[in-house]
């Protein structure tokens, strides 16, 4: 059969799916198409026509090359064919965004004939990716006197690839759709059991919120095609839990408009908003597509005559409306008064959502068409030896005489690209800085794959000290979406020069060790700024940002990131930690009290500088990694010498495990970051460069200490399945003490795994079943408790000092990386589960607790749906707590008291932490 043949047979299947035919990336299927073409009355010929104008991927896809290459013969007259006249060949390579076609453009350029060469210089000019190789063809062209090469270069120092773009229009109309009441997560937008299909756009958007909710949007447009749909998160913000291009690729096919006519599926400029606004990782993906994010402010604190706030019976804040946005309200978007109305009074100012930058984002249908840009114009004003006009809005900068810096502050201003010399930048600045690691994780890297072909980029940057690809995502089962994937997804990332979890060649064991805490291991310097694939990117060394695949594409194309220096909130820590509290509750206990203290998260949007101290990384991470769920932008954590060079020793005997295990490649980057490490750790011994700590003089948004004194049980945070207001379930914000359950709930599954969870934790669990097992006998579990370490590194250790053989001992089940599972669990017994390395059930993109159950769990995630689904009899609810309490809970099937809390963790260092000596300031 050919592979035509097989299209067309895809075709048929995705057509009883009520799909279209999926977009064309192979060379080899496009050669056949065009050899249809090309024949005369061929019975496929007009079919395949049509494939290839509408449907064919642009970028550095294969398939573009062969598209790009046909097109070039047409244009020289090699080649005729009717329905693509010369004309329409020079439109359709005007759509394919870089890569081949800008090739063929300039070999077209730069030709012999002249009225060809100056068709595809007015192609060019509309132009943006272009890499190194195409200047340099462009200014050699240039020095030997081709006037087409200057005169493309001169429309280049001018932008007019950008200003010759149509303007935002004065006057947006849309309709809203109240997408959910109270927060939305990125998991209702793009779902994590759905992942495996997130590079099919036209299959993936049909989980976007429901079948309903899709419905209801069609119908709004029916009935206003002259509007957009914004959607809206009512009492709540907007794509709060993670990034996830995939979301907001999601929104836009449902509401946006198409990129370009010649390439299917891809959207662009969606609207979004929420009562608090859009989760600040959220509103960068939305600004990757040129869309616009909405802090509509319609729900506001009631205050009595005094000014006080207003409490209902449960001490929440009373909200009343300010205005209505129910699903079918008409508003104006006046992206020049930068005001919201309503029959056409104005309701609310929106001026943050149409900042310079965003504005031109959103001209240019995206802010990768403004980074590009940018360069774009840099590179052809020095090639012509002129200076650039200003074109672009200058970046903001905030600099105040006489203050000093934040931790992130300093961060920015070193690593800071094209600001004015020798001015010190403060919060608020839009700063270009280059980026030192990125990673990319298995279930949206093919994501960024398409991002990365699309932006015709073919190689890592090399200002990025290492790119890594995870495969922890995808761990649990290795089923056949998983087979069809991720083999690809590793060989595109392994030759585009990032260190991969499976080696193509098959070199090395196929390690699914956790995105998170190997990139906090490549993280060698307190310095560092971190752009990676996922949410839960927050290193406990350097600053780290989570990011959509198109943003974390970018910085490993450029090597830069671009974003406003963040506010801060410096928390610090006061009192004594009681001998049976775990540092897990210090993390939950910080939220709580931040919350009572202020009545509002003062921690969203912003960098939480915690002064940490004495932590080695590996345990500091479970704090830095919580922030994503206090809504937080990013965490920084302040060490004290011993504990950072501590961190770095151990993060070089990881990295050195990596490399003699085979996953250094020809450039030896795994090496370069022991090198580097072994630089900082020489710099903070001998005083040359001590630990990364804020000037005394440092101004934050606010400054929060955790009185460690207060902590008298565990933590818990709990979604709140059933409280009467839907705006407050599902937020992480309920944070109940363990006696609050009174020894009562029912707990159905435990699950000890995640990013959060290190080394300390497994050993926990294991010296819980001894203490057990000396107190009571045999150990029975009355709930399943599931297991997944981290790292294979960890269960090395583990294996080294003799915990693991204790887990083996009560494991009715243990993974074997020879015989991977194939098809997710579904049932449990009640008995404990070492599951493979990586997210496990956190992610629920595999594995899933039994819907309806309830589960006691130490990850991240309690969203609806996530880590359990409901059932029609009950609400299925993750609790998310400590590993003592999570063992404990499936021991027992139900929460423990406080009385049998301590008596199973008595003898066990659960933490380390005290509260540093003293401020820790720059002196």
């Amino acid at each position: 059969m050919s592979l035509y043949q097989e299209y067309l047979q895809e075709i048929a299947e995705r057509q009883e799916q009520g799909l279209h035919p999926k977009p064309i990336d192979g060379a080899d299927l496009l050669a056949e198409i065009i050899s249809q073409i090309k024949t005369p009355g061929h019975e496929a010929r007009a079919d395949s026509l049509n494939f290839l104008i509408y449907n064919t991927l642009p970028g550095t896809t294969s398939a573009a090359g062969e598209k790009a290459r046909f097109l070039e013969e047409i244009i020289l007259g090699q080649t005729v064919v009717e329905e693509i006249p010369p004309a329409f060949a020079f439109e359709l390579l005007s759509h394919m965004k870089g890569g081949p076609s800008i090739e063929v453009l300039l070999n077209l350029a730069l030709g012999d004939d002249a009225d060809i060469a100056s068709q595809a210089a007015e192609v060019l000019k509309t132009q943006v990716f272009l890499y190194d190789a195409d200047l340099a063809r462009l200014a050699d062209a240039h020095q030997a006197g081709n006037a087409v090469a200057r005169d493309i270069l001169e429309s280049y120092a001018k932008a007019e690839f950008f200003t010759q773009l149509p303007d935002v229009p004065e006057e947006i109309q849309v309709v809203t759709y109240i997408a959910a009441e109270g927060d939305i997560s990125t998991d209702l937008l793009s779902p994590g059991n759905q992942a495996h299909s997130r590079s099919d756009r036209e299959l993936h958007g049909k989980c976007m919120i429901s079948p309903q909710a899709q419905e209801a949007i069609r119908a709004l447009q029916k009935i206003h095609p002259d509007k957009s749909v914004m959607l809206i998160a009512e009492k709540g913000t907007m794509g709060v839990g993670s990034s996830r291009m995939s979301g907001v690729n999601n929104v836009a096919l449902w509401t946006g408009k198409q990129a370009s006519k010649y390439v299917p599926f891809v959207n662009i400029a969606p609207i979004v908003a929420g009562t608090n606004g859009i989760s600040p990782i959220f509103l960068t993906t939305v600004d990757v597509t040129g869309g616009i994010g909405l802090d509509l402010q319609n729900w506001v604190k009631k205050k009595d005559a005094d000014g006080k706030v207003v409490l209902d019976a449960n001490g929440d804040p009373v909200l009343e409306q300010v205005y209505s946005v129910e699903t079918g309200t008409v508003l104006t978007i006046n992206t020049r008064s930068k005001k919201l109305l309503l029959d056409g009074k104005e309701v609310h100012d929106i001026a943050k959502a149409f900042t310079p930058q965003k504005l031109e984002f959103m001209k240019a249908g995206g802010s990768y068409a403004i980074v590009f840009g940018k360069k774009l114009q840099t590179f052809a004003a020095k090639t012509l030896g002129i200076t650039a006009p200003v074109v672009f809005a200058p970046s903001k900068e905030i600099s105040h005489e006489g203050q000093g810096l934040t931790a992130v502050e300093k961060i920015f201003n070193r690593n800071a690209v094209g600001t004015t010399p020798g001015v010190t930048l403060h919060a608020g600045s839009d700063v270009r800085v280059t980026v030192n690691i990125v990673g990319s994780q298995d279930t949206t890297g093919l994501m960024t794959m398409q991002e990365l072909e699309a932006m015709a980029a073919t190689v890592i940057s090399p200002i990025v000290d290492a790119g890594y690809q995870s495969g922890c995502h995808t761990a649990s089962v290795w089923d056949k979406k998983a087979q069809t994937n991720i083999p690809k997804l590793m060989a595109f990332m392994n030759g585009f020069g990032l260190i991969t979890a499976r080696d193509p060649k098959d070199g090395y064991h196929a390690m699914t060790d956790v995105i998170h805490k190997v990139l906090n291991d490549l993280t060698v310097d307190d310095w560092d700024i971190i752009i990676g694939g996922d949410s839960h990117t927050r290193m406990s060394k350097g600053v780290a940002f989570g990011a959509d695949s198109g943003t974390v594409a970018l910085a490993l194309a450029t090597g830069e990131a671009t974003m406003p220096i963040p506010q801060s909130v410096k928390v610090t820590f006061k009192g004594e930690l009681k001998p049976h509290v775990d540092f897990r509750d210090v993390v939950h206990a910080t939220q709580a009290q931040m919350l009572k203290k202020f009545g509002e998260n003062v921690f969203q949007g912003r960098i939480i500088e915690v002064h940490i101290g004495t932590l080695p990384a590996d345990q500091a991470f479970t704090f830095t990694d919580w922030t994503a769920e206090m809504k937080a932008k990013a965490s920084i954590c302040i060490s004290q010498p011993e504990a950072l060079i501590e961190s770095l020793e151990i993060a070089k005997a990881r990295i050195q495990i990596m490399i003699e295990k085979g996953m250094d490649n020809a450039k030896g980057v795994l090496q370069g970051l022991i090198d580097k490490a072994d630089k900082r750790i020489a710099q903070i011994r001998s005083g040359e460069k001590p630990p990364l700590a804020p000037d005394a003089n440092a101004k934050y948004h606010a400054e929060f200490v955790v009185d460690l004194d207060l902590i008298d049980e565990p933590m818990i945070a709990d979604p709140d399945v059933h409280n009467e207001d839907v705006s407050k379930r599902y937020t992480h914000d309920v944070i109940r003490g363990l006696s609050y359950y009174g020894g009562e709930k029912t707990i159905d599954l435990g699950f000890v795994g995640s990013c959060m969870v290190h080394k300390g934790d497994l050993k926990i669990v294991s010296q819980i079943l001894k203490n057990l097992e000396q107190a009571v006998g045999k150990v029975e579990f009355r709930a399943p408790l599931v297991v997944a370490a981290p790292t294979y590194n960890i269960i090395d250790e583990l294996k080294a000092e003799g915990d693991w053989e204790t887990l083996e001992k009560y494991s009715g089940f243990e993974f074997d990386d020879n015989a991977p599972k194939n098809t997710a669990r579904t049932e449990y017994e009640n008995m404990m589960y070492l599951e493979r390395p990586g997210c496990n059930l956190c992610m629920g993109n595999q594995e899933k607790a039994a819907k309806g159950d309830t589960v006691m769990a130490t990850s991240t995630r309690l969203f609806q749906g996530r880590v359990v689904e409901d059932s029609e009899r009950k609400k299925g609810e993750s609790l998310l707590s400590s590993t003592p309490v999570v063992v404990l809970s499936a021991i027992l099937g139900r929460t423990p008291t406080l009385d049998e809390y301590k008596l199973a963790v008595q003898g066990i260092p659960l933490t380390q932490f005290a509260p540093p000596v003293g401020e820790m300031v720059a002196q």
